[in-house]
């Protein structure tokens, strides 16, 4: 027997407004639990529950967020993440410097009265948890991990079950049905 099993080879895309941001074609599953773990870590360590987010200190929030998308970038291609993670430290709506580690971003706000550090690519949370709900689905265990096509050794169809044949079931024969 001989069994083909084919790997998807083209990025997966995600779109987010008039962005695309790009997804590696597979994902080892080691290298995609061990993120997903660190992610989980970080959440129990703020204390954030992403499923009831009304109740988070927005401090602990914003932490948890990064976290998020730090995980999601773990699973993109090297341009999409970089977009992704970019902090913008702005002041007046101009961009002052831009940044990929938050603590860096947030040491240069500080120095310059009136300057925040903002994700490059604004998303509303929903937005990015949808994100995580679809690469969690993409390479975790979800139906959408399988890459389209057929597998040469796929095997054949399972038969229904029971019996076959022609006569009638036994069912029908043993059993009288009034008004028939």
């Amino acid at each position: 027997m001989r069994k083909t099993i084919a790997l998807n080879t083209e990025p997966h895309i995600i779109e987010v407004g008039p962005h695309e941001l790009e997804l590696q074609p597979e994902v080892y599953g080691d290298e995609f639990v061990d993120a997903y773990m660190e992610l989980q870590e970080a959440q129990k360590a703020k204390g954030v529950d992403l499923e009831n987010l009304e109740e988070a200190d927005p401090t602990t929030l914003r932490k948890t967020m990064r976290a998020v998308r730090v995980f999601l970038a773990r699973q993109m291609l090297p341009e999409s993440a970089e977009f992704f993670l970019r902090l913008d430290v702005v002041r007046d709506g101009k961009v002052l410097e831009s940044f990929q580690d938050e603590d860096q971003a947030l040491a240069f706000a500080a120095e310059h009265p009136g300057a925040r550090a903002q994700d490059a690519l604004r998303l509303p949370v929903r937005a990015v948890a949808e994100m995580l709900e679809a690469v969690v689905e993409l390479y975790g265990a979800g139906s959408g991990n399988r890459p389209t096509g057929s597998s040469s050794g796929s095997a054949p169809r399972s038969r229904p079950g029971g019996t076959r044949g022609t006569g009638p079931s036994p069912s029908r024969a043993s059993t009288p049905i009034s008004g028939r």
